[in-house]
């Protein structure tokens, strides 16, 4: 699943009159790039949420030919639901009992979501989220186990805590990316616009969420302007 419904506010005026999905780096939208690299690694069945100009984005994948890939759309025009909502909704299309794999179309990288998906599979988690060693304001704590016990904010201070542990917590920032078993719905009571960070917080206390590090990777969060000019030096190498 490609999350492609947010209304791109750090990235106007680029924004004003287009969805963040169609902000180009050097002549390439930033959704054809996120649809390539999972096609790359063999994702040929993928749903798209949209919401804001979500017109455009349909009629851009049809111009395109959904770009030789299976592609179905989420219709969130009425109302933006979140990562969490936005999940929910497109259930339905993750009913073959397999683990999915969900990518913001506001992140380019040079993961390898093969080894991520496939280190998912060998584990019994729920959920795996690629996570890395960067500066932020919200960080997933993970015990040496790699397991996901607590969430800070640290600009207010503020800590939700999933499970007790007395292992030391170390404070990674979320990349965007996450590998999820379908069971995962089964234990969403949550109705309407939510985060799926609060899902995995509550979820945690029961389920192993696991962290999948990717400090070698590049990595760009391109919802500003400033990570935009910065990812366009590096994209050749992605």
């Amino acid at each position: 699943m490609i999350f492609a419904a947010g209304f791109g506010t750090r990235l106007q005026p680029l924004t004003n009159n287009k969805p963040k999905a169609l902000v180009e780096i050097n002549g390439t939208t930033l959704l054809e790039i996120v649809i390539n690299r999972l096609k790359f690694f063999g994702f040929n069945d993928i749903i798209i949420n949209v919401h804001h100009f979500s017109d455009m984005i349909i009629d851009f994948l049809k111009k395109n030919n959904n770009f030789n890939t299976n592609i179905t759309i989420s219709d969130e025009s009425g109302a933006i639901l979140d990562t969490g909502g936005g999940l929910k909704k497109a259930s339905w299309f993750f009913n073959d009992n397999k683990a999915f794999l969900v990518h913001n179309v506001d992140v380019i990288s040079d993961i390898n979501l093969s080894e991520m998906y496939n280190k998912h599979i060998k584990s019994d988690a729920i959920a795996t989220l690629a996570v890395r060693n960067r500066n932020s304001s919200r960080y997933f704590l993970f015990d040496e186990d790699k397991s996901l016990c607590a969430w800070k904010n640290t600009k207010t201070n503020e800590i939700k805590i999933a499970k007790e542990t007395n292992f030391k917590l170390t404070p990674f920032a979320f990349s965007g990316i996450h590998v999820i078993n379908p069971e995962i719905f089964k234990q969403i009571n949550e109705k309407g616009k939510f985060s799926i960070v609060d899902v995995y917080l509550k979820l945690a206390a029961t389920n192993k969420i696991m962290a999948f590090n990717h400090d070698k990777s590049l990595w760009f969060d391109v919802g500003d302007r400033n990570k935009l000019l910065e990812a366009s030096k590096c994209i050749n190498q992605i």
